[in-house]
């Protein structure tokens, strides 16, 4: 989120920010509530969700460290569109709307530099929605893995393993679909050996097979 800010810049933001700690399961944020704070993650994983008819939840994305919360709202001053939940122990650097709004006015040179890392944001929020829509069950789950193996996989257990333990019911909102499909797809994958469900995460074993799955 920061990276194209320069350091001297990066020394203003710190004058007003302070640091947020959420335990796992923490509930960082509601839909619907004010967006009176500007939140970066700079440690652990957040998951970003709307609440559906019947109580069903739709992911919109998995945030990780480096990426911001909730920032489109307070630039808009509207209320938060989603709702936010610490996936692991996680660590915010926090903003109040007042001084963020300060200190882009005092110093324009952030203006640029923090927009630029919000437009990619949104442009991969919009993706993701699409890939919610489109496609086969399968090719959704296979780009996801492959998404996540791209983010924070590495090479260990015999495989690419990443190391974010999702439920079944998480995997089908991810995806846009049942737990019952869910529960099918992983067990089928399993019994190919192509993703193995670990307590802590999950193996992909045969990446080759997910690229085929997701291009089809």
């Amino acid at each position: 989120m920061f990276r194209r800010v320069a350091p001297e810049d990066r020394l203003h933001i710190l004058q007003v920010a302070r640091v947020q700690y959420f335990a796992r399961g923490d509930q960082i944020f509601q839909e619907g509530d004010p967006a009176d704070t500007f939140l970066a993650i700079t440690e652990g994983r957040v998951k970003v969700f709307k609440s559906a008819p019947g109580g069903k939840e739709i992911i919109l994305e998995i945030f990780s460290k480096g990426d911001p919360l909730g920032a489109t709202a307070v630039y808009e001053l509207r209320d938060l569109p989603a709702s936010a939940v610490a996936l692991e122990d996680t660590e915010c650097l926090a903003i109040g709307r007042a001084d963020f709004f300060a200190l882009l006015e005092k110093h324009p040179a952030l203006v640029r530099s923090l927009l630029s890392g919000l437009t990619m944001r949104l442009v991969e929020l919009t993706k993701r929605l699409a890939e919610l829509t489109s496609g086969r069950v399968e090719s959704r789950f296979a780009r996801l893995f492959l998404k996540l193996s791209g983010q924070i996989g590495k090479s260990d257990r015999g495989g690419i393993f990443v190391p974010m333990p999702l439920t079944r019911r998480e995997l089908a909102d991810l995806t846009g679909t049942t737990v019952e499909t869910a529960i099918r797809t992983m067990s089928q994958w399993q019994k190919d050996d192509v993703v193995r469900t670990e307590k802590d995460g999950f193996v992909i074993v045969n990446q080759r097979a997910l690229e085929s799955v997701a291009e089809g």
